[in-house]
């Protein structure tokens, strides 16, 4: 009996064996299959994307580029820039888009959330007015936002389910900025990385960098150069090391300052001025006015060209942050529409350039250290940084700018730009927290 019951088990296993060597192949075949038609899948939506993204970037900007010699031709349009905003904040509220905006993509990628495709041409037009009528404000607000509403919605076309839809969301974020920005490499982990913070969705690599290097090549075609910043980075030393060191510790304190003056004053002119027609206007009038004190137009638009001056040249006022700053906090807050990332380029390379000197760091390189720093903290997005950094001022300060990256990441604290954006684990120790930026 024990004999047959040994005899009867062999033979069980020795059925389940080769059972096993029949299915395998089949299961592997099954499985190669599967990966095969994800990897097609992927690539034509990153090409259609791609496609579609880099014509629509290409056109956003030719416009913004186009509203921002008009204005410099004619500075007498600043004075339309009160009319513009009531204009911005009817097209809001009557196309329903009131409190729309980047938060809403992160938000609609965490949820599986719909974006209506009139965010595209609202933020197309609204952020050439801002610019035209000298606004501070960026251009990767309106990137953000009209490549993730192109992204879901051609996802919606193409039939795909819920979750396929966040990565193509992903997916026009990215082809949008790199369209805007040149950088491929950079749109593509920042798409991914500034959802949630410690957490990267690695399936989206292939459609996010296929779109953004799509993309990028449509902007080529239209003979759009790629932003890039001529600057020599000095040799990697120890002395030199530490006070970069200390550039990104400003850097992370001042990205507190930034994003906190951002989100309380917008808290605080939608209580004085609940009315979004009479907050436009009445921030379009402070514009106005703060310009003439300033006395200069260095603070409307983006102010790339004060970007430049201070990597490349070296030169910056004491004072360029700060006002930058206030001038962004007042158009944005009171609803004119683009973005807060260029303005922060513009306070970063500026606040670099000034503390450099005081630091012994040669000025303009301060200035592109202090940029990729304080993006870094205001966006909590470390690694996009430091490839953001390589990709505008070459490969040569890599450690530099990852030393200073990290720093303004770690010490920056739990705020950020976006409120939206989740915060997956601790900055202080190996610990799930998931919470929100504040």
């Amino acid at each position: 009996m024990r004999a047959f019951v040994v005899k009867s088990i062999r033979l069980c296993v020795d059925s389940a064996h080769r059972g096993e060597n029949v299915k395998k192949p089949n299961s592997m075949m099954k499985a190669a299959l599967e990966f095969a038609r994800a990897f097609g899948k992927w690539v034509a939506v990153a090409l259609v994307t791609g496609l579609v993204c880099g014509l629509v970037g290409s056109a956003f900007y030719a416009s913004v580029a186009s509203a921002t010699e008009l204005r410099a031709a004619h500075p007498w349009l600043l004075w339309l820039l009160p009319a513009v905003g009531a204009c911005i904040a009817l097209l809001y509220k009557y196309a329903r888009l009131d409190g729309l905006g980047t938060d809403t993509v992160i938000e609609a990628i965490q949820a599986g959330r719909g974006i209506s495709v009139l965010l595209v041409p609202a933020i197309f037009v609204s952020t050439a007015a801002t610019h035209l009528c000298g606004g501070s404000a960026g251009r990767e607000g309106a990137a953000l936002q009209i490549g993730g509403s192109l992204g879901q919605n051609i996802a919606r076309l193409l039939r795909l389910d819920d979750k396929d839809r966040r990565l193509a969301t992903l997916c026009g974020m990215s082809a949008l900025f790199s369209a805007l920005f040149g950088t491929p490499l950079t749109a593509t982990i920042f798409a991914l990385e500034v959802i949630s913070v410690g957490e990267l969705y690695y399936a989206g690599l292939v459609p996010c960098l296929g779109s953004a290097l799509t993309a990028y090549a449509v902007t080529q075609i239209f003979g759009i150069a790629p932003t890039h910043f001529d600057v020599a980075a000095p040799a990697l030393t120890l002395d030199l090391l530490w006070r970069v060191a200390l550039l990104g510790l400003a850097c992370a304190l001042m990205s507190v300052l930034l994003c906190t003056a951002m989100h309380q004053s917008e808290r605080l002119l939608k209580k004085l001025l609940p009315n979004g027609v009479l907050r436009a206007v009445a921030g379009g009038c402070a514009i106005i006015a703060l310009t003439y004190l300033a006395g200069t137009t260095d603070y409307n638009g983006a102010g790339t060209d004060v970007i430049a001056r201070a990597i490349e040249g070296g030169e910056a006022r004491p004072w360029d942050f700060a006002l930058k700053l206030l001038f962004t906090a007042v158009t944005l807050s009171s609803g004119f529409k683009g973005g807060e990332m260029v303005p922060t380029f513009f306070m970063g390379a500026t606040l670099g350039c000034v503390l450099g000197g005081a630091l012994g760091i040669p000025a303009g390189f301060a200035g592109a250290v202090g940029l990729a720093a304080l993006f870094c903290g205001a966006v909590n997005c470390p690694v996009a940084s430091v490839i953001l950094a390589i990709e505008l001022f070459g490969a040569d300060g890599a450690v530099y700018f990852a030393v200073a990256n990290t720093i303004a990441y770690a010490l920056s604290g739990y705020t950020g730009l976006y409120r939206s954006q989740k915060i997956i684990y601790s900055k202080l120790k190996a610990e799930f927290i998931d919470i929100r930026a504040k």
